[in-house]
């Protein structure tokens, strides 16, 4: 991976390759090949399964441009998913394929090919950045009394991280402390409220819910709800909630009625192993029993229909989109797999509400089954960009950081890193990854600021964040520099009252970052064109039709990086504070090559 890519041929599924990337089932989808002039590809062909079997579509000259030659293709869409992969010649063998993992001189499964759907894709506000809000600890505009279950805090006494009382501390935050705050959201490019769960139930994190028919009256209750998302469209933000299919509280009305009657239709909600003693429970926690959606009734009350709890915090009163907490476990369990009908069931009852709406998924690991279009649409995308990169920014130690559920998190160089974001990403359409969950920390991970240390590598982190294709999440607090090791320790309370512990640095170049990235619509919604990749700095082209902007990422100086001004022009005008760059008279232009740095430029528009 490693070295220069800029003459490589390139295909991904954005609106530069794809120009019609919503296909109609019975009809015909367009798709393009970039081949740079230096190239020794002449001939191509899609490699496209209609009905399950192979078919090659040869590819014919679209246009000659001063950099590139243009190859299109038109499919045919014979199939709900159109499964597609390039095969070329050049290369040295004169025989390559091209997916969506990248250039491969030997013959390859479908694994990695490209994908179109005819499913309905996201709003186009669903690329917008994201702001994860912990409610507990991210403002109080109402005192309440702690309930019995709690362990009273000051909004300034410290977060306790372990031991029993780690989910009892309770701050008191709600949803009209989120209203009073959204100035500030609007300031970092925010169009998308993502709130952790709301319902009622005994702990701060709320994912062990006791009921989903309210809002927790602890944050506010159903009018706070209304309150806040009135006030979010107001400013043109969406609100998303967090529910957890996957299982419930064992305070849970559905969980007690269960235990109350073995006869109960309740009682088949859940997996008993000796009724009443006994049950399955997520990671045997037996706070958390889990679902068992063979049940129909489940499915009816949960996410299947207008009446259920998906649908029924849908609409101007409240959401516009969920995120599923542990979705790549929802519906799976011994021989029961009804993992896609969860996803499809729940994506039917949002569109039936509005069609205005957005579903996510949460995923620690490769999502790509879920993700061809008929479920969800996107997922927390730790696989394909938060791990790999960590893993190139995380200094070297001399004992790895530990990472939930991996043993060790190792510092890795840019070739094995990009490596694995390519093999993730590949897997899993472009709808998928444009739509993708971006982050640098959540409410279940280290601050980003301590993980790191070096505050220049933590501008690398969000700058990436900012520039790599998908939707980008910002965790409260990380935007003020906020510190801590361990994910209970980083569910740190907003110190809203003390700006001298703010780190304004991270907070101007945070806003500069994401608001250059809300005026972009090739940052929004680009493809992604790899020009270099070194141990120590990773540079690569977002395309739009339009638009093109070149990301530079250093982990540490380096040996500098010259691109031909062929292939990125004579003059590159910086956004977000990145000074301009001009070409030498060697007719290359020399990206900075001190670092750690982040660097953003809008190429001057070439045909």
């Amino acid at each position: 991976m490693s070295g220069a890519h800029w003459l490589f041929p390139h295909h991904d599924g954005s609106e530069t390759y794809v120009p019609e990337p919503h296909a109609r089932l019975g009809g015909t989808v367009d798709v393009l090949l970039r081949v740079p002039h230096g190239s020794d590809v002449t001939s191509a062909w899609v490699r496209v399964i209609n009905d399950g079997e192979p078919e090659l579509v040869a590819a014919s000259l679209d246009r000659r441009t001063a950099r590139d030659t243009w190859l299109r293709a038109r499919l045919p869409v014979v199939n709900p998913v159109v499964s597609y992969r390039w095969l070329l010649d050049g290369g040295p063998y004169g025989y390559q394929w091209l997916n969506g993992s990248g250039l491969q001189q030997h013959d390859v499964p479908d694994a990695a090919d490209f994908r179109i759907s005819v499913f309905e894709p996201p709003p186009s506000w669903a690329t917008d950045t994201m702001y994860q809000i912990f409610p507990d600890r991210f403002a109080r505009a109402v005192e309440r009394s702690a309930p019995a279950w709690a362990v009273p805090a000051d909004w300034d006494d410290p977060v306790i991280g372990e031991g029993p009382d780690t989910p009892r501390q309770f701050y008191g935050g709600d949803l009209d402390g989120v209203a009073a705050h959204l100035d500030h959201l609007a300031s970092l490019g925010v169009g998308t409220i993502y709130l952790t769960p709301f319902f009622p139930a005994e702990s701060n994190h709320r994912y062990n819910a006791s009921t989903f028919n309210e809002v927790d009256p602890l944050l506010g209750g159903d009018e706070a709800m209304a309150r806040l998302s009135a006030a979010a469209r107001e400013r043109g933000m969406h609100l998303m909630g967090d529910l957890t299919t996957n299982h419930c509280g064992n305070t849970h009305e559905w969980f007690q009625a269960g235990l109350a009657d073995p006869d109960s239709a309740e009682a088949g909600f859940f997996f008993y192993t000796e009724h009443p003693h006994a049950y399955d429970a997520w990671w045997g926690m037996p706070e958390m029993p889990i679902f068992d959606h063979r049940s129909a009734e489940l499915r009816r009350r949960l996410y299947d229909g207008p009446d259920s709890v998906v649908a029924r915090w849908l609409g101007p009163q409240a959401l516009a989109a969920w995120r599923i907490d542990v979705a790549n476990m929802t519906g799976i369990h011994g021989d029961i797999n009804l993992s896609h009908l969860v996803a499809t069931t729940i994506r039917k009852t949002m569109a039936s509400v509005t069609s205005e709406n957005f579903l996510q998924a949460e995923s620690n690991h490769d999502a790509s089954r879920d993700l061809l279009g008929d479920g969800y649409q996107g997922t927390m995308n730790y696989a394909a960009f938060t791990r790999p990169l960590w893993q190139w920014l995380l200094p070297p130690q001399e004992q790895p950081y530990r990472h939930t559920k991996y043993p060790v998190l190792p510092n890795l160089p840019g070739g094995p890193v990009v490596a694995a974001m390519r093999a993730v990403s590949g897997v899993t359409p472009w709808q998928a990854t444009l739509h993708a969950m971006n982050l640098i920390g959540s409410h279940d991970t280290h601050r980003i600021a301590s993980l790191l240390g070096d505050a220049r590598l933590v501008d690398v982190a969000f700058g990436m964040l900012a520039a790599y294709p998908g939707v980008p999440m910002i965790y409260a607090g990380d935007e003020l520099g906020l510190e801590a090791m361990g994910p209970e320790y980083a569910r740190i309370p907003m110190p809203w009252a003390h700006p001298e512990r703010w780190n304004t640095h991270r907070l101007e170049s945070t806003r500069a970052l994401f608001q250059a990235r809300a005026a972009s619509e090739a940052l929004r919604r680009g493809g992604l064109r790899w020009l270099w990749v070194g141990d120590d700095v990773l540079v690569f082209l977002r395309e739009a039709p339009g638009e093109t902007v070149l990301v530079q990422a250093a982990r540490a100086s380096y040996k500098p990086v010259r691109l031909p001004v062929g292939v990125v022009g004579t003059h590159l005008t910086g956004l977000a504070g990145t000074p301009d760059v001009e070409a030498g008279a060697d007719g290359t232009v020399a990206l900075p090559a001190d670092g750690p740095a982040f660097g953003l430029w809008r190429l001057a528009a070439v045909e």
